[in-house]
């Protein structure tokens, strides 16, 4: 089980967080700033938002050779992840913003990355950031039967070769989201009841989804179509733009979770979890590449997920400040601080995870 088999008392466990926490907001205070998106973070918004739209606005006005076209999809493609990375993601957290009528707006933009927000939340925000690498619990790692990223799931012959097919299938991500996914999901939320803050009506919920599909579409596919690009040219370019996305949005994920150095522990025959909520967030998520500036910024901080999964509610712009507090206290309580020094170390490890959750259970 490596450090997993470490168990820390509720008494230690309360004092670790009750320590971190007033530490973090002693920071905040202490220097009068809120703790949620700030000028860089608007600043930032607006280049994803221009890595999305301005690509688009290029093909769709000047006639220009199949490669640039090609290439310029794959730039939207890169907007989208970076709209859900940077936007997205911090005001669905309620973070992007004081006002929460602006997180709202912000937290909307998913539906133009082919996604539904009630679905993202209870699946992010409730599921992923409250059972966080639990097999049954956190669809996060739940890939069905083809990919392999818990010990805890059954091995099939096929996971053999997963280190060598699972980046492919990486790009699949968000073109699931955008044909099947949301069907499901809200079929199964539903019926669970199931909700990040107030339980939807059911009736609403569907009529937004597909209205909010309705309108993807028309974006994406039909008014390509009604400029003047062939059937074949509009799939050839949704299918490179969502590749693209896909694939770098999974590898964020997976760099954070399914890794040699975190843990998947299961509940005992009482459902209850070894360690504590904060102690169980250091076991199971590590953080990559975080003195690189770049995988910084476009990131949207998720590659420092060890704060993200402590403080979800602050916006990722203060994440490397607030890295410095959260370090220094896991060392104090003898905690772990998962972290690997480049993202290409990160993707090595991951690939050897793969590998071993490929194997065998009895070779492993």
């Amino acid at each position: 089980m490596g450090k997993q088999a470490l168990t820390f008392s509720r008494t230690d466990s309360a004092k670790f967080f009750k320590t971190l926490n007033k530490r973090v907001n002693d920071y905040f205070k202490d220097n009068n700033i809120k703790r949620t998106g700030n000028w860089k973070l608007y600043i930032k918004a607006i280049i994803m938002f221009s890595l999305l739209i301005v690509p688009v606005v290029l093909i769709f006005t000047i006639d220009l050779p199949t490669w640039a076209q090609v290439v310029l999809m794959m730039v939207v493609g890169v907007g989208m992840a970076g709209v859900g990375m940077n936007v997205m993601h911090d005001a669905n957290h309620g973070s992007f913003s004081s006002k929460k009528w602006v997180n709202k707006l912000m937290g909307s933009s998913i539906y133009i990355l082919a996604g539904n927000d009630y679905n993202w939340k209870v699946q992010h925000n409730v599921l992923h950031h409250t059972y966080t690498n639990i097999q049954g619990h956190d669809e996060d790692i739940d890939a069905g039967r083809i990919i392999r990223f818990s010990k805890h799931t059954k091995w099939l012959k096929i996971h053999k070769y997963q280190r060598f097919y699972a980046f492919f299938l990486y790009g699949l991500l968000t073109v699931n989201w955008a044909i099947t996914t949301d069907f499901k999901q809200t079929f199964v939320y539903l019926k669970r009841k199931l909700s990040y803050g107030k339980f939807p009506n059911p009736a609403t919920q569907w009529t937004k989804l597909i209205v909010g599909k309705i309108i993807y579409y028309a974006i994406w596919v039909v008014l390509p179509l009604v400029l003047g690009f062939t059937w074949w040219q509009v799939l050839i370019g949704f299918f490179i733009m969502h590749y693209t996305a896909g694939i770098i949005l999974s590898v964020i994920f997976q760099l954070a979770h399914v890794m040699p150095n975190t843990e998947m522990p299961l509940p005992d025959d009482n459902g209850n979890m070894k360690n504590t909520w904060a102690i169980h967030q250091l076991f199971t998520t590590s953080n990559f590449s975080p003195k690189s500036w770049l995988v910084k910024f476009y990131t949207g901080g998720l590659n420092r997920q060890v704060e993200h999964h402590l403080f979800a509610q602050i916006s990722h712009i203060h994440y490397d400040k607030i890295a410095k507090i959260v370090k220094k206290t896991a060392n104090e309580f003898s905690l772990p601080y998962n972290e690997y020094d480049t993202i290409w170390k990160a993707i090595a490890e991951h690939y050897n995870q793969l590998k071993l959750l490929g194997k065998k259970p009895s070779l492993a």
